[in-house]
């Protein structure tokens, strides 16, 4: 009887619904507080994110009707499904190019995103890769098969470019391996290997001469020179290259600092909802302000208070994805509820991280907050991966 009383886990549920109430509040905020033209309302963004959101949930409401053990399956149908639609989204004329990159499918009633699925298809191929038994995990060929199943779509991301969403392979990759048993000395080596190249990266990011440097998109460069505080005219000789390196300095920190301007400003309680005047007067710039930096606008509108509250509802479905983890009698559904649980939380990390400069800017949205149709479909289905794993956790 109390297993039938708690066939959903309603904590879930709670936590889910409460981020999408916010969502829905600050991308009208964002959206509508400086809106100029009257468009109908059934295009107004924050209608459209509902849609998404019904969309999703309906998603993951009929993921959930077929065991987990079923979904596994197919995990490797989907992933080289998803393979194959992040190699179809390079081809010129099939992906569409935005922003100087390539990543977007144009299917006329929104623009899909595939790497947003690749990770879901990557933690479902992972983890019934590693769901076999422990002592094949200590096999070293079984090892680095596990590491190309993280290399191909992390490789095909990069291409595209989009560095924010390959290096959210990395943690959800290597959390998934430690949980289901993979020798330590194999990740340690795999994460001083890392260590090392990321060092070397940064240093011939920011210290090498241009002849020497690694091939990088330009904005991503001047990204991570931001970041490190790196000063555009340094080595430069004459006074008109040094101000127009500082003229670009200025022009690429300008969405940090204006996020960090709207974060300090909301104080304690806030401005009050829509009274934001970061946001309404353009300071924080409105192409991003109800995407990658919606958290400064929630920051600014509802204060420290505000922010609290967001990490707090983050926290109660990233502390149920866990204890469902710890919940699961078998390996699988365990590896599934951990990579859902490492990717929710990498995402979280980065973008808030960015909004306060602890991270560089990346193009990974806040879960269920930020807007974008194939962002909201992808943390709707991870999150029907979690109530499927606790629905049936019990039938292994």
């Amino acid at each position: 009887m109390n297993e039938r009383q708690s066939r959903v886990d309603w904590l879930l549920l709670l936590g889910l619904f409460g981020l999408m109430v916010v969502g829905v509040l600050f991308i009208y905020s964002a959206t509508l507080a400086h809106e100029t033209t009257s468009i109908p309302w059934h295009r107004e963004r924050w209608f459209m994110q509902i849609v998404w959101y019904a969309a999703g949930t309906t998603t993951a409401a009929a993921l959930c009707l077929v065991d987990y053990h079923t979904l596994a399956r197919w995990a490797l149908v989907a992933y080289w499904g998803m393979v194959t639609a992040l190699l179809c989204v390079l081809i010129p004329g099939v992906g569409v190019m935005r922003f100087g990159a390539r990543r977007w499918f144009d299917l006329g009633f929104f623009q899909m995103q595939p790497s947003e699925f690749a990770k879901l298809a990557f933690i479902l191929a992972l983890a019934n890769f590693l769901s076999r038994p422990p002592d094949e995990l200590r096999i070293p060929a079984n090892f680095f098969k596990a590491l190309g199943l993280i290399a191909l779509p992390f490789l095909l991301i990069m291409k595209e470019p989009d560095l924010g969403s390959a290096l959210v392979f990395l943690p959800v990759g290597l959390v998934m391996m430690y949980a289901a048993g993979v020798p330590a000395r194999f990740l340690r080596r795999l994460l001083a290997l890392v260590g090392m190249l990321v060092a070397l990266f940064l240093v011939d990011v920011l210290f090498a001469p241009p002849n020497w440097q690694i091939k990088l998109e330009d904005y991503q460069r001047r990204r991570l020179l931001v970041y490190f505080g790196r000063d555009y005219a340094a080595g430069k000789t004459g006074e008109a290259e040094q101000l127009k390196a500082r003229v670009q300095q200025r022009n690429d920190s300008y969405n940090v600092e204006q996020a960090l301007i709207s974060v300090g400003s909301g104080g304690l309680t806030g401005k009050g909802w829509r009274q934001g005047t970061q946001n309404a007067l353009g300071f924080l710039p409105r192409a991003v302000a109800h995407n990658d930096f919606i958290f400064s606008v929630i920051a600014e509108e509802k204060g420290f208070m505000g922010s609290v509250l967001v990490i707090a509802l983050y926290s109660v479905v990233l502390f149920t994805g866990i204890r469902i983890a710890g919940q699961t009698r078998d390996r699988l559904g365990k590896l599934m509820a951990v990579g859902v649980v490492t990717l929710i939380f990498s995402h979280v990390f980065i973008n808030i991280g960015m909004n306060i400069r602890m991270m560089p800017v990346t193009g990974v949205p806040l879960p269920l907050l930020s807007y974008g149709g194939s962002s909201v479909l992808g943390s709707m289905i991870a999150a029907g991966i979690l109530q499927n794993v606790y629905l049936h956790r019990r039938s292994y």
